[in-house]
């Protein structure tokens, strides 16, 4: 998580969302992102589905059933989809999304029922940053 967070603090230096994800596999790092949604001007380019991108590309191939992905922020809905399509086992985040993460949904349906998810690893200050990007934005 701390190799996310440090992505999250990457986006940040750039004035993007901080949020930053990680995919591991067998303890080695294959994919890694933080949100690029400003600098490429698409909405879908969120640290997650960028991290999937490069993981499904270093292996090869378009399932991640024997990865761990963790991302600084719940994730959103979309996200949630790619993460179901991509066959992700195991999902581990930090702060809570209680405006746009996928847990809104009831049940959540959008990760396998096979998917492990861990919340609250590094809570606060997975949170903290994303407070203070956007205290900054209302104060800028």
């Amino acid at each position: 998580m701390r190799m996310a967070y440090a992505q999250a603090k990457e986006a940040e230096s750039i004035d993007e969302v901080p949020i930053g994800a990680v995919i591991v596999i067998d303890n080695k790092v294959i994919g890694k992102a933080h949100n690029q949604i400003e600098l490429l001007k698409d909405v879908t380019a969120h640290a997650e589905i960028l991290a999937i991108t490069q993981a499904a590309q270093y292996l090869g191939t378009k399932y991640l059933k024997d990865c761990t992905l963790y991302i600084t922020l719940e994730p959103c809905q979309m996200c949630a989809g790619a993460i179901h399509w991509a066959q992700i086992p195991r999902i581990v985040y930090g702060a809570s999304d209680p405006k746009k993460g996928f847990t809104r949904l009831n049940p959540p349906i959008l990760i396998r029922s096979k998917t492990e998810v861990i919340g609250g690893v590094l809570e606060d200050e997975c949170g903290q940053i994303i407070k203070d990007f956007f205290k900054r934005k209302r104060e800028g």
